[in-house]
C-alpha cells in the first residue's frame, strides 16, 4: 500500500510489504530534500554493512540504441531507496555521489549485467564497482549451480528468495507480469512501457535489494557450512569482472559482410529446402515429415526421445548424412542420405541467418561494435558460455560465421588455444603414469595410445577409435555417441574402450573413486579446486566429465587472470571453449602472441598445460578458419 509522506512538505513515495513476517519499506524520493534524506540514509546504511544495488531498464540488450536506464535502487534488509533516474538531474547526483564518494560495500545479483548498466548509462566504470561488490548470484551457484528443471532451486533472485528467505518472495514477479497486461504490454515490452510512478513496478524494483540484502547472509553461512574456499568465491569475482570487461569491449563488425551473407544464408536454405521437397518433406522443421519420407527411402530408425518418438535430431541427421557431428566433414564411412544431407544444411543456413547474421545486425550498438553475453558460469561444471548468439555452438571448421567478427582497425586476429587440455587435465586428475610420460616426451596422445591399443601398425581409423574413447571419458560419450562419431561398430567401440582401460587403468579407478564419493556425499562431487558439483542420480558415471570439464574451464580461468595482471585484458575479446580470442597491434603481434601462450602456459598435477597462438596476420576472426580477410 501506498502511504504518502508529507512532512516538512516532501513528497516521499512509500510503500510497505511483508517479507518474511517483517514490515519492510520501500521510499521513492520526489524532490531534493527527499534524495537528502536518502544520502542520510546511505551513509549511515553504509557503516552497519554492505549496501544492495540493483537497476531497472528498458530491456536487456545494454548497448542498443534504445536502450535506458530507470532506475537505480539500493537497499538494506528493512528498507529500500527506488531511485527515479530518468529523471535526471538530482536524482542522477544522488546516484553518484553514493557510488562516487560513498564508495560502500555492494551486494548485487547478477552483478555483470549491473556493472555493465551503471557503466553504459551513468558513467560509473565497472571497474569502480567490482571491487566493491558481491554478487549473490555466483554465490548460489557455488552452493547449486542447477535450475530447477535440474532438480536445483535454480540461481535467480525470485526463486532463491522464495527458498531462502520467504516463501511468497516470487509473487511479486507475477504481480508485475499482470500489471503489464493489464496494460496492454508484454513482459518484454513492459518494462519500457510501464509508468515510472506505478506502484508495482516501484515496490517491485525496491523489494528486489532487500531480498538481496537478506539473501546475502543466509548463502554466506551456506557456502561456509558446505566447506566452500573463500578463494574460490573471491576467484568468480575476478572472472565475472574479466569476462564482464571483454563485453564492454565487443568486436568489430563487418556490416557489409553480413548484410550480403543474409542474403547468401536465405539462398542456401531454400535451396536445400527445395531438395528436400523433392522427398516429401515440405517443411524441414517437421520431425514427422522427416521420419515419414526417411521411412519411405527404406532408412530404418531406431533412436527414441525421452518421450518414446523416434529422434530425427541434428546428430541422427549427420550420422546420416555421413558427416561429422562437429566439424560437418565427410566421414566417408557410409553412403550419404541425400534427405539428411538436405535437411540439416537448409536448417543450419536458416539457423545462422536468424541466430548469428541477424541477432549481429541487430544488437551491433552505434559504432558497429558487437557486444555477446558473456556468461562465465553457464554449465553446471563451471564452463563459460557466449550467447546472443552462441558462438561456442559454431562448428570448429566454420569460418563463414567467425568471418564477421574483426580486429580493431590496425590490429590482427589472434587466437590461442590450450593444447589437448581435457586429456592432460585427465592425464593430471587421474594421475596416469602412460599418458602423463607421453605428453612429457612431446608425443601426440593419441598416436601414442593407438599404439598401446592396436600396436605400431595402427590405421587413421583406430586413432580416430582412440580419440572418440579418450574423449568419451573427457564428455561422457557412451559408444553409441563414439561410433556416431567415428563411424566405427558398436562391436569396435566397444573392444576400444576395454582395450583403454588396459592401457591406462588409472582412469577406470579414478572414476570409480569419485563415483563412489559422490554417492556417500548425497551425488555430490569436489573438484580440484573446491567446486562442488551435484551429480544426477542415474548418471554418476559422468563424474569423471564433471571433474575434468571443471578443472579444464579453471585452468581457463587462471590464465585469463594472469593475462589481465599482464595488462592483456584491453586486446582480449573472447573465451570460448579453451581458446582466447584477441585483437592486437599488428606491428607487434609476435610478441603478443607469446605473451598469451605464457599466460596460458602452467603445470597441472605435474602435467604441463601449453597453448599455441595463432595469426594469419588478418583482421577476421574467420581468417584463423581460412577466410582470406
Amino acid at each position: 500500500m501506498v502511504l504518502p509522506h508529507s512532512l516538512g512538505g516532501r513528497r516521499l513515495r512509500t510503500y510497505r510489504h511483508d517479507v518474511a513476517g517483517d514490515i519492510v519499506t520501500v521510499n521513492v524520493p520526489e524532490t531534493p530534500s527527499d534524495l537528502d534524506e536518502f544520502k542520510w540514509w546511505a551513509q549511515d546504511a553504509a557503516t552497519r554493512g554492505p549496501v544492495a544495488l540493483d537497476t531497472e531498464t528498458t530491456g536487456l540488450d545494454i548497448y542498443s540504441e534504445s536502450f535506458d536506464l530507470r532506475t537505480v535502487q539500493f537497499g538494506d534488509s528493512m528498507t529500500a531507496w527506488v531511485i527515479h533516474w530518468e529523471r535526471g538531474g538530482w536524482f542522477h547526483d544522488a546516484v553518484q555521489w553514493v557510488l562516487r564518494k560513498l564508495r560502500p560495500r555492494l551486494l548485487i545479483h547478477n552483478a555483470a549485467y549491473d556493472w555493465l548498466v551503471m557503466n553504459q548509462r551513468a558513467d560509473i566504470p565497472l571497474e569502480d564497482l567490482a571491487p566493491l561488490t558481491r554478487d549473490t548470484k555466483i554465490m548460489a551457484t557455488l552452493i547449486d549451480p542447477r535450475e530447477p528443471h535440474a532438480g536445483g532451486i535454480g540461481t535467480g533472485l525470485k526463486p532463491l528468495s522464495g527458498h531462502y528467505v520467504d516463501p511468497n518472495a516470487p509473487d511479486t514477479q507475477g504481480d508485475l507480469t499482470a500489471v503489464f497486461r493489464s496494460l496492454g504490454l508484454t513482459k518484454e515490452t513492459g518494462w519500457r512501457g510501464i509508468s515510472l510512478g506505478h506502484p508495482t513496478y516501484n515496490l517491485y524494483a525496491g523489494l528486489d535489494v532487500i531480498l538481496t540484502a537478506r539473501l546475502y547472509p543466509i548463502l554466506f553461512a551456506e557456502l561456509s557450512r558446505l566447506g566452500v574456499r573463500p578463494m574460490l568465491l573471491d576467484y568468480e569475482h575476478e572472472i565475472a569482472r574479466i569476462c564482464a570487461t571483454m563485453q564492454r569491449t565487443g568486436m568489430v563488425l563487418d556490416v557489409d559482410y553480413c548484410r550480403t551473407l543474409d542474403l547468401k544464408l536465405a539462398e542456401e536454405a531454400e535451396r536445400y529446402a527445395s531438395k528436400a521437397r523433392r522427398y516429401g518433406v515440405e517443411n524441414v522443421n517437421s520431425n514427422a515429415q522427416i521420419i515419414e519420407a526417411l521411412q519411405g527411402m527404406g532408412v530404418t530408425l531406431t533412436e527414441r526421445t525421452k518421450s518414446g518418438n523416434l529422434k530425427v535430431d541434428k546428430s541422427v541427421l549427420l550420422d546420416l548424412a555421413d558427416r561429422d557431428l562437429h566439424s560437418w566433414e565427410p566421414l566417408g564411412v557410409r553412403t550419404p542420405n541425400p534427405l539428411a544431407d538436405a535437411v540439416v544444411h537448409a536448417k543450419r543456413a536458416g539457423k545462422w541467418r536468424s541466430a548469428y547474421v541477424e541477432t549481429f545486425l541487430e544488437t551491433m550498438d552505434s559504432s558497429g561494435r558487437v557486444h555477446c553475453n558473456i556468461n562465465p558460469l553457464a554449465a553446471r561444471t563451471g564452463r563459460m558460455s557466449i550467447t546472443k548468439p552462441a558462438l561456442q555452438t559454431l562448428p570448429s571448421s566454420d569460418q563463414m560465421i567467425r568471418r564477421a567478427l574483426l580486429a580493431d582497425e590496425g590490429h590482427v586476429m589472434v587466437s590461442c588455444d590450450f593444447d589437448a587440455v581435457e586429456m592432460r587435465v585427465l592425464a593430471a586428475l587421474a594421475d596416469v603414469r602412460r599418458m602423463k610420460e607421453a605428453i612429457a616426451s612431446g608425443q601426440d596422445l593419441h598416436n601414442f595410445t593407438a599404439n598401446l591399443v592396436y600396436g605400431p601398425n595402427f590405421t587413421k581409423q583406430h586413432r580416430k577409435i582412440c580419440k572418440g574413447v579418450g574423449f568419451g571419458k573427457v564428455y561422457g560419450g557412451g559408444e553409441e555417441t563414439i561410433s556416431r562419431q567415428t563411424g566405427a561398430s558398436l562391436e569396435a567401440v566397444g573392444r576400444a574402450i576395454q582395450a583403454y582401460n588396459r592401457v591406462y587403468p588409472e582412469i577406470k579407478r579414478f572414476s570409480a573413486k569419485h563415483a563412489r564419493i559422490a554417492r556417500g556425499n548425497n551425488y555430490v562431487t569436489e573438484t580440484i579446486t573446491g567446486r562442488l558439483l551435484p551429480l544426477d542420480r542415474w548418471r554418476v558415471y559422468a563424474v569423471t566429465n564433471y571433474q575434468v570439464q571443471s578443472a579444464a574451464r579453471d585452468v581457463l580461468g587462471q590464465a585469463m587472470i594472469e593475462m589481465d595482471s599482464k595488462g592483456l585484458l584491453p586486446l582480449l575479446r573472447l573465451p570460448i571453449h579453451d581458446e582466447v580470442v584477441a585483437s592486437v597491434p599488428a606491428r607487434d603481434a609476435e610478441e603478443y602472441m607469446r605473451e598469451i601462450e605464457r599466460c596460458m602456459t602452467m603445470t597441472l598435477g605435474g602435467v604441463p598445460i601449453t597453448a599455441s597462438a595463432e595469426t594469419r596476420n588478418l583482421r577476421s576472426w574467420g581468417s584463423l578458419y581460412g577466410a582470406d580477410y
